[in-house]
């Protein structure tokens, strides 16, 4: 499953089969998926096209995405119109608390990973 975010895979997203873009396709899917301005719908349907032509490339046959919700709903039928299976990753929000040496107490959120909601239900937990 290749990762089509702008984020580095979990180890546990890792464990699960994730695999990281790096080099020129790495830096070529930041640059699709980032927006500095407001978008046409033809700019989001290409930048769509051109990330589904990594995973493509890449040999995908199933792609964990995310990202901006008006980029999603196309790639996700480009993806899957070129029969690459779509995963959103799924995660769990757990507080973490740590007494520090003067006796306060820090809360962390942590995000841990547990599974993937897609079409297909082959990667722990999923839906849809």
């Amino acid at each position: 499953m290749v990762n089509l975010t702008q984020h580095p895979a979990t180890p546990e997203q890792l464990a699960a089969g994730v695999v990281d873009l790096g080099g020129p396709d790495l830096l070529e899917l930041k640059e699709l998926l980032t927006f500095d301005s407001l978008p046409s719908a033809k700019e989001v349907q290409a930048r769509a096209w051109a990330i589904s032509d990594i995973a493509a490339d890449a040999g995908a046959t199933e792609a964990m995405i995310g990202g901006a919700p008006y980029l999603m709903a196309p790639l996700e039928r480009i993806l899957q119109s070129r029969g690459i299976a779509v995963f959103y990753a799924f995660s769990v929000r757990e507080t973490e608390e740590q007494t520090l040496p003067d006796g306060s107490v820090r809360k962390t959120a942590v995000f841990r990973h547990a599974g993937f909601v897609g079409r297909r239900g082959r990667h722990g937990n999923h839906g849809v």
